[in-house]
């Protein structure tokens, strides 16, 4: 027994008719009934109908076996109608229609559709709800459809969920993305991307996800001509707010006109109100009694007009907009003007404050009285609330309103106000676009009497949203108007504010100095923000110097990042909070390979609505994931994003994952690809870029060592170092401090003294940087004969170079002709899991270059055979072959060599042989200790 319970139009019977279709596609036989409240009530009607469908299948009953049950039948099926009524209890009917559902069956199974038991009679619940109880263990599927308006077929249904005799599959409205995907169906195109913007908006919106409105609807729209259908697609044409199907409001209208006049007033200055609405403000508008409200209220319920909008206390809401769109079409313009100004009036009364929504709902009713002044004012107010709570959208929403109401009035000031938090609003939001076409409003502001502080933090503010877009340049000429317009009158706490964000510029903007001459203005800036309790700018200048400190001293800059945070939180900062944590999770990251505090900052800066910082560490990501030679995931997260980045034109963020595309080619050996994505990262203004180091550090230099070819990755190396001294990074994964090192060691060009000034150095400890620096300090130490402990170090470098396989094998290859000369550890086994790697990763280069250096040695090269992979990391390392691994397994069984043999289709001397060559390779004591380690292993 299936229930299929959702709202009218919701899909009940279009779900009804998929199953039909099934179970005659599955050869099951198929009867259907539909309730009914058109014409007189009549017993039993759904039953009935779908009964009578076996009489009309030309198949024979009189031969089923239905015994004394066929009489009571007779109720239902006119054909078997004797004119006794030997009982009437739905039982006993209850029982006969169940056998003869079993006996018409006749082995193939059946479903009975009963449709819209909402208006069934309660006859027929009567049997059903015998039916229920007893379908187990037959061959029959009881399918039914119900409304979720209250109704004893309702009651029924659930009753029957709760004690397990039944499956009830609600169903819910159709969300967003599925109501655009039934539009794209309807008109026939690939997807919604295909349908005008506006009209998948004003579907949505319409039809509160019901299918059949959306359905209804669209027809409407393509009936009325403001939907057509040309050479180049769909399109809409004139107003689509008018097209609202006649035929719905008519039948929403005379609901309405059955309420009376009191109540079409009623609901009409709910109307106003909008979709939701308050019943305090409602009353204090019309001036209806309690009685009186409550009893339109509750008619308006029955009549399926509104609803209780829980959980919200006091709170309605009308069932579709479409019934708004009614009410309205019933209302003068002058009279739906007075009612929202009586509701503005009732709303600022009642919440003086106007904290929380009530705001935004007073600024809408005076923007639909026609007071233009004020509802800015209260949008400015409101928008200004959302981005000081972090509500990013919801800012740029409430901000442009406001912007689109004040710019043709007579109040620069209050113009101002709103374009001081419209322009970082957008710039979080990504929408680069907008903020630099208002851009051109600042010159109509300047001589409009606007005093210098605010005209001075119109020009910051579009600076940080220059800079936040990657365009330093931008943002010093705006930087330089704010402090020309403040030299005239100077005030302190605006400077800071000017001072922090050309701090940011300035690190951005090539030249050698940058980074003393950014953290010189933050430090002003901080101090300026202590003394005049400016949190916000205190928190940007922390954020700031504590990247700038990061590279001397990872503890001074964590206590920094925690002094913002717990200011942000303090003076609940919302996005400066998230700026900290990021920053952060950045340096979590470097010290440690640490992802956690980035994907844990990414996920509040999706929930506030940052673009600018979600990109930002989803470049991060991809890098990461190209380091630790996730090759294939990093790939399809460069592509998407950037696919973003792009189109928003967020050049730090398109930079940075250009630098990963490259640094991902240049690891996988592939110059022809690294120069592609380094090609388009020099056409994202990438020369003095901070990323700029890490393309030749990262990318270049690598992809030399892909290619055997240390000099040219020295040498790129040493360009890096010229870079870094033109236009110091605050990205310290470049090489300066860690591989740069180790080549330059092996060339012979380093000594102790070079390598304990980088390990002196904060950068030189990042995990990245510090497996490069510990395999050098290996290689110090076998020169200096120190073995055992140059040994030691390597294995303690390897722990660290776990995340990053390439790396690690490439680490192993260039120490090992070193360790070789120098007579410690195991240059065979490393040079041999080198290989392995580069093999598997085809890089031809280095996998031949380790073959060659084995040959040198005097170790044997073996053939990649089949079957290498499933080897153990440290048995290949050791040289174990394929065969002699088979070999190896087997005796975890103590099995004898000729045993082995039989096994392996080998000859025992075979066996043998290779039993002696596995205790050499694994330094066996002898085969007992050999079998020991292969049970061991088995059993790992």
């Amino acid at each position: 027994m299936v229930f299929l319970v959702g709202e009218a139009g919701v899909g009940k019977s279009r779900l009804a008719a998929e199953a039909v279709g099934g179970a005659l596609g599955s050869g099951m036989r198929v009867l259907r009934g539909r309730s009914s409240t058109t014409g007189p009530a009549v017993p039993f009607r759904p039953l009935t109908e779908a009964l009578m469908s076996l009489f009309r299948s030309g198949e024979p009953l009189d031969d089923l076996v239905l015994g004394p049950y066929r009489p009571v039948l007779g109720r239902l099926i006119p054909d078997w109608d004797t004119g006794e009524r030997e009982s009437s209890s739905m039982v006993i009917l209850g029982e006969a229609v169940l056998r003869l559902l079993i006996a018409a069956a006749r082995g193939q199974g059946q479903l009975l559709l009963l449709e819209d038991l909402h208006d069934a009679d309660p006859e027929t619940l009567g049997v059903l709800e015998y039916l229920v109880d007893n379908l187990e263990y037959t061959p029959v599927l009881l399918l039914a459809t119900v409304r979720t308006d209250f109704s004893d077929a309702l009651d029924l249904a659930q009753s029957a969920r709760r004690r397990g005799a039944a499956t009830l599959v609600e169903l819910p409205s159709l969300t967003r993305p599925q109501v655009h995907d039934m539009i794209a169906a309807q008109l026939g195109v690939p997807g919604p991307d295909e349908v005008p913007a506006p009209v998948l908006r004003r579907l949505w919106e319409d039809s509160a996800g019901s299918p059949y409105l959306v359905e209804e609807l669209l027809q409407s729209m393509i009936g009325a001509g403001t939907l057509v259908q040309g050479p180049d697609g769909w399109r809409a044409v004139g107003d689509l707010r008018s097209d609202v199907s006649s035929t719905l409001a008519r039948g929403i209208l005379r609901r309405i006109d059955r309420l009376g006049a009191q109540g079409l007033t009623l609901l009409s200055a709910a109307a106003v109100l909008g979709r939701r609405f308050p019943l305090t403000v409602l009353q204090r508008m019309t001036g209806i009694d309690d009685r009186a409200l409550l009893s339109h209220l509750h008619a308006g319920v029955a009549a399926r007009l509104v609803l209780p909008d829980e959980p919200a206390p006091d709170w309605y809401s009308f069932r579709h907009s479409l019934t708004v769109e009614a009410l309205f079409t019933q209302m003068t313009p002058g009279r739906r003007a007075d009612l929202a100004r009586r509701g503005a009036e009732a709303v600022e009364e009642l919440h003086p404050e106007l904290a929380g929504d009530w705001c935004a709902l007073a600024a809408g009713l005076r923007c639909e009285a026609g007071d233009t002044a004020e509802a800015g004012r209260l949008f400015a107010e409101a928008g200004g609330r959302a981005l000081a709570a972090g509500a990013l959208g919801s800012a740029v929403t409430l901000l442009s309103r406001a912007e689109d109401l004040l710019a043709s009035g007579s109040d620069p000031q209050a113009r101002a106000g709103v374009l001081e938090h419209l322009l970082p609003a957008l710039a979080e939001a990504g929408d680069f676009a907008r903020a630099f076409e208002l851009a051109e409003d600042l010159h109509v502001l300047d001589g409009s009497g606007l005093s210098p502080a605010r005209l001075a933090t119109l020009h910051t503010r579009l600076a940080k949203v220059a800079h936040t877009a990657g365009r330093w340049s931008d943002g010093n000429r705006q930087i330089a108007r704010a402090r020309k317009v403040l030299a005239a009158a100077p005030d302190d706490a605006t400077a800071a504010a000017v001072d922090v964000t050309a701090a940011y510029l300035a690190l951005d903007t090539p030249g050698p100095d940058r980074t003393q001459h950014a953290e010189k203005l933050a430090r002003s800036a901080a101090d300026t923000a202590e003394r005049y309790g400016l949190p916000v700018v205190a928190c940007q200048a922390r954020e700031l110097l504590a990247t700038v400190a990061r590279e001397r001293d990872p503890e001074e800059s964590q206590a920094m990042l925690e002094q913002a945070l717990a200011t942000a939180e303090r003076h609940r900062l919302p996005l400066q909070r998230m700026y900290a944590a990021t920053r952060m999770g950045g340096n979590a990251w470097l010290a440690e390979g640490d992802t956690a505090g980035l994907l844990a900052a990414r996920a509040e800066a999706l929930r506030l609505g940052s673009v600018n910082i979600v990109h930002t560490v989803d470049g991060i990501l991809v890098l990461d994931g190209v380091l630790r030679g996730r090759y294939d995931t990093a790939r399809t997260a460069a592509a998407e994003c950037l696919a973003v980045v792009r189109r928003l034109r967020l050049a730090p963020a398109v930079r940075y994952v250009l630098m990963a595309q490259a640094t991902l080619e240049a690891h996988l050996g592939d110059r022809t690809a690294m120069e592609a994505a380094l090609a388009a990262f020099a056409e994202w203004d990438g020369a003095g870029s901070q990323e700029e180091p890490l393309c030749f550090g990262l990318a270049r230099a690598f992809c030399a060592l892909m290619e055997e070819d240390r000099e040219l990755g020295r040498a790129e190396l040493r360009q890096v170092l010229a870079l870094e001294a033109g236009n110091p990074t605050t990205y310290h994964l470049s090489g300066t401090h860690g591989l740069v090192l180790l080549l330059d060691l092996l060339a012979g060009e380093a000594d102790r003294a070079r390598h304990e000034e980088v390990t002196a150095t904060a950068v030189a400890r990042m995990r990245w940087n510090r497996q490069f620096v510990m395999l050098a300090d290996a290689v110090l130490l076998g020169r200096e004969g120190e073995g055992a402990r140059a040994a030691a170090t390597v294995e303690a470098a390897l722990a660290v170079a776990e995340p990053y396989a390439m790396a690690q094998h490439l680490g192993l290859r260039l120490i090992a002709d070193a360790a070789h000369q120098d007579g410690w550890g195991d240059p065979v086994g490393w040079l041999r899991r080198a290989e392995h790697h580069f093999h598997e990763r085809d890089v031809a280069a280095v996998a031949g270059a380790c073959r060659a250096a084995l040959r040198r040695l005097g170790a044997p090269v073996h053939q990649h055979r089949s079957g290498t992979s499933g080897i153990p990391e440290h048995l290949r390392a050791q040289g174990v072959t394929v065969r002699e691994f088979e070999v190896f397994r087997l005796l975890a069984e103590r099995l004898g060599n000729k045993d082995i043999a039989d096994r392996l289709f080998i000859s025992p001397r075979t066996a043998e042989k290779h039993i002696a060559s596995l205790m050499t390779k694994t330094g066996a004591v002898n085969r007992a200790d050999l079998c020991a380690r292969s049970a061991a292993l088995r059993t790992a």
